[in-house]
Parts: structure tokens; sequence; C-alpha cells
């Protein structure tokens, strides 16, 4: 038993890590708190549900298809409803927010308010010393270490991360010096969307997929960022990791709604001698 509570708290920090990273990149680059993030990896679940479903197809495809798509969603949210208001902190604010009531409203009425199932990717359980661990959590736990890794070289290794970097660090300066601040964070906001596309799908074979499923990932996601520390790509996995066990190992010995109080309390305790976060700078 506490084998599996441990690797389905992994599971779930590495679920939450992919959506704050998202966050985390948006947050940095483009200078918005996107609250609509949740609505993202709601779509992001429902496009692999529909490929895996209705098209047939295999639920890898369908989970890379669903990574472009609701990246390229990304980018054209981005262009035309955040970029606007980029200076304008309320004006973003309402925006996001009407984003996650059109998003919400629209995937209601092309799929309705039922559950639906993604078909498992893989079956069966994997028995390590007496403990039952179930392979479709372990490959959800590989994928997203895979996504983050590549993620990490991508920003990096290459000149667009480079420059994502720059951006993020002060972004008048980095336009000084040659770098296209909007390019950079239409790039930031497609790789900030795929990642939560990634996120809903993964969880989608796991649990079941409405509507309503993005409220508590944003929230999940704005936990570990602010335990990891505002625009940190390390503090986001370690807040992550720590969020995700609490989770993990609370829930079964109690409940969902206290292991979710633990976790406000352990942010509110690191919170009071780092106010910054983690791994946060002031």
């Amino acid at each position: 038993m506490i084998a599996q509570n441990l690797l389905n708290g992994l599971m779930s920090g590495w679920i939450y890590i992919l959506v704050a990273l998202g966050l985390t990149l948006v947050l940095s680059i483009v200078g918005i708190v996107q609250l609509a993030h949740g609505e993202i990896y709601m779509i992001g679940a429902y496009i692999v549900y529909y490929f895996c479903v209705s098209a047939g197809l295999n639920f890898f495809p369908s989970l890379l298809i669903s990574i472009l798509c609701v990246g390229l969603l990304g980018v054209v949210i981005e262009r035309f409803f955040l970029r606007p208001f980029r200076d304008d902190v309320e004006g973003a604010i309402i925006t996001t927010i009407a984003l996650i009531l059109i998003l919400q409203t629209a995937m209601v009425a092309i799929a309705g308010e039922s559950y639906k199932d993604i078909p498992s990717p893989i079956q069966g359980v994997l028995t390590v010393l007496g403990a039952r661990l179930s392979w479709e959590r372990l490959l959800t736990i590989l994928v997203s270490i895979a996504l983050v890794s590549l993620l990490l070289i991508f920003i990096n290794k290459t000149k667009i991360g480079q420059a994502m970097v720059a951006v993020s660090e002060d972004r008048e300066a980095a336009a000084l010096q040659g770098i296209n601040v909007n390019r950079v964070s239409s790039v930031a906001m497609f790789l900030g969307c795929a990642l939560a596309a990634a996120a809903g799908g993964l969880t989608g074979a796991i649990f079941d997929v409405t509507p309503f499923i993005g409220g508590f990932a944003l929230m999940k996601g704005i936990e570990v960022i602010i335990l990891g520390g505002l625009g940190s790509i390390s503090g986001a996995i370690i807040g992550g990791l720590i969020l995700g066990l609490v989770d993990g190992l609370v829930t079964p010995l109690l409940s969902v709604q206290m292991a979710g109080i633990i976790s406000l309390v352990v942010i509110i305790l690191i919170l009071l001698f780092r106010p910054q976060g983690l791994l946060g700078h002031e």
C-alpha cells in the first residue's frame, strides 16, 4: 500500500508539474496569469478522447495530435486575447475569466456534461517486492519526465530557449538586444499549452473527463508555482513533487479534502520562512 500510494503521489506530482510549468512560462514571458489554463488542460483531454474513441487512433498518436492542436490554440489565444492586455492587469484577468466561460460552454455544447473515459494505453500491473504498481501510472510518470526533460533541453540548448530566458528576466532589455518579444511570447504560449494538453490527456486515461476538470488543475498549478517560486522551473518541479506526494500519502489515510488542506498548510508554513517560495527570487 505504501508503494502504491507513493506511486500515485509521484504520478499526481508530475501532472501538477506539467500544468505548473505551462503557467510559469506564460507568467514569466507573456507576463499574464493565464486563468484559463485549466480549460486548456481540459481541451487537451477531450481531443485525446475523440481521436481515441471516434477516430480509433492509438493513444500515443492521439496525445501527440492533442499537444500540437492545443499548442496552436495557445498561440491564437496569446495573439488575439492576451497580447493586447500585456500591460493591463485588470483587462488580462477579465479576458482570461471570459475564456474560462467560453471554453467550458463550448465543450458542454460539443460533448455534453456526461463523463468520458479515454481508453487506457496500457493494461496490467507491475509487481515489485509484493507491491502491485499500475502500468498506466508508471507510464504517466515516464512520459511526464520525458516532456519536462525535453523542455529543459529546449530552453538551455536552443537560441529561442535562451531568448525566452532573456525575456523572462527583463523584457525591455531583451527587446533592445534585438529579441522579438512577440515571437518569444507565442513560443512560450505554445509550449505552456502543449504541456497542459499532455497533462490532460495523460490524466484522462486514468480518471474521467468532464468539461469542469480544469478548475482543480488550475488550483494545483497555482499552488505549485507559489510553493516553488514564481518564474522558477526548478521550483515548479520540486513544488509539484512535494504536493503530489502529500496528496498520494494523505488521501488514502484521510480524504481528498484533508489532503488539500494539508497541502495548503505546507505552502503557508514554507512561505512564512521563504516568502518568495522554495527557489524563487526576491
